[in-house]
C-alpha cells in the first residue's frame, strides 16, 4: 500500500513541476509586457514614426496574446491531469492501474494478467470490471480522445489467431477499445494501435521486467488546440 502512495506522491510532484513551469510562462508574460512599454519609449526617441510603432506594437501584442493562450492550454491541461489522478486514485492504490506522464502526456496502463490470459485477447472477468471503472472516468472527460495501444514482451507467440505478437498487441487493443465503447465512451473519440514488444518499460530479461512490458496503455491524446502550428510549412510544400 505504501508503495502505491508513492507512485502517487511521484505522480503528484511531477504535476507540481509542470505547474513550476507555467508559473515561469507568467513571469515571461510579465517582462514581455514590461519589453513593450520599454521599446515604444525607445521607438519614440528614436523619432520612429508612429505608424511603424503601432506596427511593431501589434506585432509584440500579438506575440503575448499567443504565449497566454499556450499558458491558458497548458493550465487546462494540468487540471486534466490532476482531476484524472484523482478519479483513478483507488485504482492506483490498490495496483489494478498505473499513471505516468511521458512526454507531456498522460498515459494510463493496466497490466495484461488483470484483463487477458496468456496469450489471449479475449477479457477476463476481472479485466471487465476494471475497465467499466475506467471507461466511466473517460466518459467524464470532455473533448479529449484516446489511443488503446497493446504492448507485450519479447517472448514470440505463434498460433493460428495470432502469427506474432504485432497481432496479438494489436488484437488486444480492438478489444478494450470496442469494450470502451460499449461502455459510453464515443466511438469518435477512440482509435487503437499495437506495438508487439517495441516500446518496453522495463528490461525484457527478468521475469519481472516482462511482466512490466506485457500491458495495455491508454494515451490521452493532445487536443489540436495544443499542437503547434504547422500551417506554414504546408503551405510551402503546396508552392
Amino acid at each position: 500500500m505504501q508503495i502505491k502512495r508513492d507512485r502517487i506522491d511521484q505522480l503528484t510532484r511531477a504535476l507540481d513541476k509542470l505547474e513550476q513551469d507555467h508559473r515561469q510562462v507568467q513571469e515571461t508574460l510579465k517582462a514581455t509586457s514590461a519589453q513593450n512599454a520599454e521599446l515604444a519609449q525607445r521607438l519614440e526617441q528614436m523619432g520612429v514614426s508612429v505608424e511603424d510603432s503601432l506596427k511593431n506594437m501589434k506585432d509584440l501584442n500579438q506575440q503575448v496574446e499567443e504565449l497566454r493562450a499556450k499558458e491558458r492550454q497548458a493550465q487546462a491541461r494540468l487540471q486534466t491531469f490532476r482531476d484524472m489522478l484523482d478519479k483513478f486514485k483507488r485504482m492506483i492504490e490498490s495496483g489494478e492501474l498505473r499513471v505516468r506522464i511521458q512526454r507531456g502526456r498522460m498515459v494510463v496502463e493496466l497490466s495484461e494478467n488483470i484483463l487477458f490470459d496468456s496469450g489471449k485477447a479475449d477479457l477476463k472477468k476481472q479485466g471487465q470490471t476494471a475497465l467499466a471503472e475506467v471507461a466511466r472516468v473517460l466518459a467524464s472527460i470532455p473533448d479529449r480522445e484516446f489511443q488503446i495501444t497493446g504492448h507485450t514482451d519479447n517472448v514470440p507467440i505463434r498460433s493460428a489467431r495470432f502469427p506474432s505478437n504485432w497481432e496479438l498487441s494489436t488484437g488486444r487493443a480492438l478489444t478494450v477499445a470496442r469494450f470502451l465503447a460499449a461502455q459510453s465512451v464515443p466511438e469518435t473519440r477512440l482509435s487503437a494501435a499495437g506495438y508487439a514488444d517495441t516500446q518496453p518499460v522495463a528490461s525484457n530479461d527478468t521475469p519481472e521486467g516482462r511482466a512490466q512490458n506485457r500491458r495495455i496503455a491508454i494515451v490521452l491524446v493532445p487536443n489540436r488546440a495544443e499542437l503547434p502550428d504547422l500551417s506554414p510549412l504546408e503551405q510551402g510544400a503546396t508552392k
